[in-house]
């Protein structure tokens, strides 16, 4: 079996009222599809995380930096695959938007490698378990979205059968060194400190002492306020905290992950195995997150699981994208001895709850089952490629 083709999809859903986290302002949500093919007849499915620019320039670097390291290679020389595809781009730097570009391919050679095999992906990949417990992620900021709109959203989830909640903290334009203001639409549903001590509150409130409830600073807080706003909620039994940090702020968040007994996890926006060993050894993070669309492909992230189990800690990815990232982390989550937790966004989304003829179902308890068909399984739903595809 040797590579023809490499394609991609590009997609943008407008969504209906603009969402924000603590300092990134979502008008809408794109999505960099991979697509290659083989001389079999077999078309492997990937996504390129695209966060922070356009469709276009990542488009480029799969199509002139890294289509041509693989047309006439065996798809099962996915390590030797990746090795050429980092170094031969290395000029363009050892993370951010190469590796992300490299995500996409990495899973869509996975994904031929488990329908070659006739085998299902997490199977493949060591097979730790066939079922995942999904967290609701939610709580953006939005327009006319106060305490009250968030505590009543967020209810929602738990009355759903999550038992796990993640909420937004952080956009704070009055926090000395919050990146907000230099960022799109600074003035867009922004909080005060006391706001958000407020919105956590009510959001503990409406879920319950049972239900988990994480929150995620987004990397907007400096260390000190990170500690400061954890110590006024202390009460409020906080299951982690989320890039309270800018990812580069290794020591800031070790200190951080020091003063506190809450969890500091992180980091999504960190890219490359350097990155995430400086992190984990560092011990800046006590839950790891790495995301397979974004940090470098199944085959980078199984590394960065293997380096977290080696140090004691669990690995819980970032999942905020299509429903391709969604399926392609799961099969990564059930491989993993020291994983489990799925984050499930829940914002409306077709791209997500759409763009498979087989939907991903969160079932009454929580809970998500792998499926059982080869590769990562799925089928792209045509009429929502059609209704949502960019030229």
């Amino acid at each position: 079996m040797r590579i023809t083709d490499v394609s991609t999809i590009k997609l943008r859903y407008p969504v209906p009222t603009p969402m924000a986290d603590a300092i990134h302002y979502m008008p809408e949500r794109a999505v960099l599809l991979v697509q290659v093919a083989t001389d079999d007849g077999l078309v492997g499915l990937g996504e390129c995380a695209a966060y922070g620019g356009s469709l276009d320039s990542m488009e480029r670097i799969v199509l002139d930096d890294l289509k041509p390291s693989l047309i006439g290679e065996d798809p099962f020389q996915v390590e030797r695959l990746w090795s050429r595809m980092a170094r031969r781009s290395h000029q363009r730097g050892t993370a951010g938007m190469l590796m992300q570009a490299i995500s996409g391919v990495d899973i869509a050679l996975w994904d031929l490698i488990g329908q070659a095999t006739r085998t299902p992906l997490y199977r493949l990949l060591g097979g730790y378990r066939d079922t995942l417990d999904a967290y609701a992620s939610a709580g953006f900021y939005a327009s006319d979205k106060g305490p009250a709109q968030l505590a009543e959203e967020v209810g929602a989830y738990a009355e759903r059968g999550f038992r796990t909640v993640k909420m937004k903290v952080g956009r704070n334009p009055e926090v000395m060194l919050n990146p907000l203001p230099d960022m799109w639409a600074p003035d867009y549903a922004t909080a005060t400190l006391e706001d958000d001590i407020e919105r956590v509150r009510a959001a503990r409130a409406a879920i319950g002492p049972k239900v988990r409830l994480a929150i995620d600073a987004n990397n907007a807080w400096t260390p000190a306020v990170a500690v400061q706003f954890m110590r006024r909620v202390t009460d409020q039994d906080i299951y982690w905290l989320e890039e309270p940090v800018a990812t580069d702020d290794l020591a800031g968040s070790a200190d951080v992950a020091r003063a506190l007994d809450v969890p500091v996890a992180g980091y999504e926006t960190a890219t490359g195995l350097v990155s995430f060993r400086e992190l984990i050894a560092r011990r800046a993070v006590d839950i790891v997150q790495p995301d397979v669309i974004w940090t470098g492909g199944i085959t980078l992230c199984r590394k960065v699981a293997a380096l977290a189990e080696a140090y004691g800690l669990p690995v819980i990815p970032h999942v905020f994208s299509s429903a391709v990232a969604s399926i392609a982390n799961m099969h990564f989550i059930a491989a993993l001895p020291n994983a489990g937790l799925l984050e499930f966004d829940q914002n409306p989304n077709p791209l997500r709850s759409t763009l498979f003829e087989e939907p991903i179902d969160v079932r009454p308890d929580g809970t998500v089952r792998l499926p059982g068909r080869p590769g990562l399984g799925v089928t792209l739903n045509q009429a929502t490629v059609d209704r949502y595809r960019v030229p």
